[in-house]
């Protein structure tokens, strides 16, 4: 791929000028959309394929082209593959943090015989292969405060096992195969987006809707839980600067990000900013045992130093911003009703 410029202004279309196309697998998750939104205004519509197994909403439908694609059914992708002659892929498919916990034999077939897929995949047809990992991957024998790129991984939940997996069989695959992998390890991200899904870091999604509609936010971590945060437009700009950074600039494969780090009672003390009536309440569950294992300040020194990474938002900003949406949306939401209630 042709870079021109700074990452900023790089678009990164092939030698004979035709724009990359890419492939979203797990597109409808809460990166997914944001994400195919992104690269469709960058490389068009028709080039970024989204997928996943669940059904489409219309306005995804109408959004752009969108496959049912089960990622633990290897000639299924290798139909996508070839049909729309893919050359970049982004493996959003997995099942998150808590939610493996419940299903540790689905959450093996999911998380680690798909990528097994995925990478053989991107092997067989020279594809750029983009793999997501988390804070997750480490464990509490990691160093948390920072916690560095290269360092201790022991990761006690399935989640955090199968990306640990997957980050060293992306390494292996580049090294033997000269595979071009890449991996950023993701903080919890946070957006107006999506509903909060209960995830381990979905606290602090949960808290700006219980704000905005008036209810007690009843908090399942301990108020001085420090986790490391990223607002939504932060990551998937991250996650694009990394799939479009030249081969040469990356010393490694895969690298820390992220923007901030805060706990629930600093995130409560920001969200009264705004609403100073909100209520709160702290009763830590099994989330807990699994954020005491995670860590709590991220070292992304590497990924700013080799690839230029900068972050946009701070908790203060990223309120601001949150708070901004959900208002909007509910302003589009009340339109809608009324709209329908008029016909």
């Amino acid at each position: 791929m042709a870079a021109a410029g700074g990452v900023a202004g790089v678009r990164h279309y092939h030698p004979n000028g035709d724009p990359p196309r890419i492939l979203i697998t797990g597109s409808l998750g809460q990166l997914g959309t944001g994400l195919a939104k992104l690269l469709r205004e960058k490389y068009g519509t028709n080039n970024v394929i989204m997928s996943d197994i669940v059904k489409p909403t219309k306005d995804i439908v109408n959004s752009g082209p969108y496959v049912f694609a089960d990622i633990l059914d290897f000639k299924c992708l290798q139909e996508i593959v070839v049909t729309y002659r893919i050359d970049w892929l982004v493996h959003f498919s997995a099942l998150l943090s808590a939610i493996g916990e419940q299903n540790v034999p689905l959450a093996i077939r999911v998380n680690i015989e798909g990528l097994h897929n995925v990478m053989e995949l991107s092997k067989q047809y020279n594809l750029r292969v983009f793999v997501p990992s988390t804070i997750g991957a480490f464990g509490p024998t990691s160093p948390r405060n920072p916690t560095p790129n290269i360092t201790i991984q022991r990761p006690r939940t399935i989640y955090g096992v199968s990306k640990v997996h997957g980050e060293l069989l992306g390494e292996y695959y580049h090294h033997r195969f000269g595979l071009d992998f890449r991996c950023l390890r993701f903080p919890g991200v946070i957006s107006s987006d999506t509903q909060p899904g209960g995830g381990t870091t979905d606290y602090a999604v949960q808290i700006f809707h219980d704000a905005m509609e008036g209810r007690e936010f009843e908090c399942y971590l301990r108020p001085t839980t420090r986790l490391p945060m990223m607002y939504i437009d932060d990551c998937l700009r991250s996650l694009w600067e990394m799939l479009v950074a030249p081969s040469d600039k990356l010393r490694q494969r895969t690298y820390n990000v992220t923007a901030m780090s805060f706990t629930p009672e600093e995130v409560v003390a920001a969200v009264r900013q705004h609403f100073p009536d909100l209520h709160v309440t702290y009763r830590p569950d099994s989330r807990q045992n699994i954020a005491d294992t995670w860590p709590e300040v991220f070292d992304d020194s590497e990924a700013r130093r080799d690839w230029g990474w900068q972050h946009h938002y701070d908790l203060k900003a990223m309120c601001t911003i949150m708070f901004d949406n959900l208002r909007r949306q509910n302003q589009q939401d009340q339109q809608e009703l009324h709209l329908q209630s008029a016909r």
